[in-house]
């Protein structure tokens, strides 16, 4: 490949706004490359992101690919989405030690059409296509399925690194999944793709892409990748079945008091990942967190507010903060709590209580976060063994799980 020339000063701020955050860029100056061509052919970048939905709700963690989409968006460009109407119902194998469960056509649209409105509140409509993968690979003839196929090996495939450990470990891996990066890449060639956007757990898939569009006559795609955020453990991926995610359709004083959450070791990547501050802003905040202290508080906060505003708007994010302030620092009970009938009966058994107004998943969780001291009514911390009060000592107080969430008791409507 030619060196790509140096770009003008209009595409260096594009180029160095995209590049930032991203986990790599391959080839190394297939950004710019692209970039440039699209400049000089008067036209936007195609720029690919593949949605398999698999659940409804989008986390922030779902939202650091679509946040660099945007991005894209901003600078002029066309965000394709390809909703995996086909490709849903393989699975995707990436990071899995052991064979995903398929889905049917109706889950996948169903899924599909429940994260559209989530998408939208990052994404701008006008600058977006959807299409479905179903409209091309359930039509195409296996003669031109096994076409492509002679452009990928077996031996390529197992240098995966999950099908890789997946055959040492001799666990079964099923020929579908390994047809899964060929349908993606499939997709790339249909709709001539020139940037691939995904996380770092889809390398190989996009990679793919950039062999078949070759093998079609096409310029290959560039793959830019994007970090796997960490949740607000700060340890694992974000992911709902651990409960470490935060949903970017959760209420602003529930984000809020997420983002205070996480350790200060990653509130640096939140800003980079989640926020739309400039490279030079997440070096300033970055810099504080690491300095300690007051400035570090600072930080954080600066951090929630940006994420929160992104999703609810700066005066939900102010008054969301000043929330957390009256909850935590000055350790008020929640005027706004909505109210929560009692059950009939006395006394009331708080786990069952705690679970049935949403505050605990289970009575289990329930019983735990009371011993730890963290159910609290009118901000006083129940005691170790507390799980049954007498219905006339709850009603007309607030009760709170971990101060975030809360309810005001109310008699039995029977």
């Amino acid at each position: 490949m030619t060196e790509t020339p140096p770009l003008p000063d209009h595409l260096r701020e594009a180029h160095e706004v995209l590049a930032f955050g991203a986990a790599q860029i391959l080839p190394a100056d297939g950004l710019a490359e692209r970039l440039s061509a699209a400049d000089a052919e008067r036209r936007p970048l195609r720029v690919k992101l593949g949605i398999d939905p698999s659940g409804a709700q989008l986390t922030l963690g779902h939202a650091v690919v679509l946040r660099k989409l945007r991005q894209f968006q901003d600078f002029g460009h066309t965000a394709v989405l390809v909703v995996g109407g086909f490709t849903g119902q393989v699975g995707d194998p990436s990071g899995r030690t052991a064979t995903r469960g398929a889905q049917s056509a109706e889950q996948v649209i169903a899924n599909a059409r429940d994260y559209f409105d989530q998408l939208m509140r990052i994404l701008l409509p006008e600058r977006t296509e959807v299409v479905n993968n179903a409209d091309w690979l359930g039509r195409m003839s296996l003669a031109d399925m096994l076409d492509y196929t002679r452009q990928v090996t077996i031996a390529q495939l197992l240098e995966r690194d999950d099908f890789a450990r997946r055959f040492a470990a001799r666990q079964p891996i099923t020929l579908s999944e390994f047809f899964y990066p060929l349908l993606q890449g499939i997709d790339s060639v249909e709709i001539h793709a020139d940037i691939e956007l995904g996380g770092t757990d889809q390398t190989f898939n996009n990679l793919v892409g950039r062999e078949l569009q070759r093998s079609r006559g096409q310029a290959p795609q560039a793959v830019l990748t994007v970090p796997l955020l960490v949740g607000t453990d700060g340890v694992e991926k974000m992911g709902k079945s651990l409960g470490n995610y935060i949903a970017i359709a959760d209420p602003p004083d529930e984000q809020f008091g997420k983002l205070m959450s996480v350790p200060d070791a990653v509130v640096g990547m939140y800003a980079q990942l989640c926020t739309t501050l400039r490279p030079s802003q997440v070096g300033a905040l970055t810099a504080d967190v690491t300095a300690g202290g007051p400035a570090a508080n600072a930080a954080k906060r600066w951090m929630a507010r940006e994420v929160v505003a992104l999703y609810h708007g700066a005066d939900a994010a102010r008054a969301a903060e000043g929330r957390f302030d009256a909850v935590f620092a000055r350790h008020e009970t929640r005027a706004d709590a909505p109210e929560f009938a009692l059950p009939d009966g006395d006394p009331v058994h708080l786990p069952a209580l705690l679970m049935a107004a949403g505050l605990a998943a289970s009575t289990s969780v329930a019983r735990r976060s009371i011993n730890e001291g963290a159910v609290r009514l009118d901000g006083a911390a129940l005691p170790a063994g507390g799980f049954d009060l007498a219905a006339a000592d709850l009603v007309g107080r607030v009760l709170t799980l971990g101060r975030r969430r809360a309810v005001r008791l109310v008699p039995p409507t029977s």
